[in-house]
């Protein structure tokens, strides 16, 4: 039989089948995928194959169908070097808070980058704009400035007024869609304000440490009214990045791409090389300062999760 996984809770799969029954699969044992070292073989929205056990409940998962794309982050894990967070997604949606807990540049430049290497298009949501004063909403505009020429797509909401979830639900509508961000910024939220009847679980800031305290556990696909899904994932931390090499990481950024070949030197880092056109552009002003910063730290591998 074949079906798609909805629910991963590590050991077990819920896979729901063609006529839309879930089961409660496992993993063939020694499952394993040529190539792939990550600490979960199989995700949610992976395709795959299952044989039933004998109680009509169960199966054992033997076959994952070639993705589409991934998204892929480095695990806590260090005996792997990843963990796939989800699989065969129409777009990534990044919901962003500039009030407590607060989305870095930093974090959202590495979920962008991690969006383009496993060719996900990506869009960014700025949440609890109800919150916001002067200040924040003149940085978000700044922002908005940035990364929309780039392609991605921003929204400015309120999940608890409401404001402008009309046009998030007509951005979710007929897609599948993974849903990402810190811990706290309220993504069960907004999507039980568009989808009252899924009734996510939410929780609350923590003013201790400023951060969100997590509420969703496990990856999960949930049917959209409208058509579409979303897949609800934990709170991240930090987003790590996995197997760039530096002279790859530039073809990442959108802005730097565009000089792709442009360079004096074919492998150019863009850092201390002579004759670079993306230092040309920064100092234009056509590459964002904030951008470029952000892509030196992910260059040194500096932590920038914050």
């Amino acid at each position: 039989m074949e079906g798609i996984i909805i629910k991963s809770t590590g050991s077990w799969y819920k896979v729901l089948d063609e006529d839309k029954k879930s089961w409660d699969c496992r993993l063939r044992g020694k499952f394993k995928i040529e190539g792939l070292r990550s600490t979960n073989p199989v995700a949610v929205g992976d395709y795959v194959s299952f044989e039933p056990e004998g109680d009509g409940q169960t199966g054992i998962i033997t076959h994952l169908h070639e993705r589409r794309n991934h998204i892929i982050r480095k695990s806590t894990n260090l005996s792997r070097k990843s963990q796939v967070i989800a699989a065969n997604l129409d777009q990534a949606l990044l919901i962003a808070t500039l009030y407590v807990p607060r989305t870095s540049t930093g974090f959202i430049d590495r979920f962008l980058v991690n969006c383009e290497a496993y060719s996900v298009p990506a869009c960014i949501v700025f949440n609890k704009l109800d919150l916001y004063e002067e200040p924040e909403l003149q940085l978000l505009d700044e922002l908005i400035a940035i990364y929309q020429p780039l392609g991605y797509p921003c929204l400015k909401v309120s999940a608890t007024q409401g404001t402008h979830l009309k046009e998030l639900a007509s951005l979710l509508a007929g897609k599948t869609t993974l849903v990402s961000g810190h811990s706290g910024v309220g993504k069960s939220t907004l999507v039980n304000a568009i989808e009252p009847n899924l009734n996510l679980k939410t929780g609350d800031i923590s003013f201790v440490h400023l951060k969100g305290k997590h509420t969703t556990t496990f990856a999960e696909m949930f049917a959209l009214a409208n058509g579409g899904y979303i897949i609800d994932t934990p709170g991240i931390k930090e987003f790590g990045l996995v197997d760039f090499e530096p002279w790859e990481l530039s073809h990442y950024y959108p802005e730097m791409r565009e000089c792709f070949n442009q360079c004096r030197f074919d492998n150019c880092t863009h850092v201390h090389e002579p004759g670079c056109r993306v230092k040309e552009e920064l100092e234009k002003g056509t590459v964002s300062p904030s951008r470029y910063y952000n892509y030196l730290n992910i260059l040194s591998g500096e932590d920038n999760r914050a």
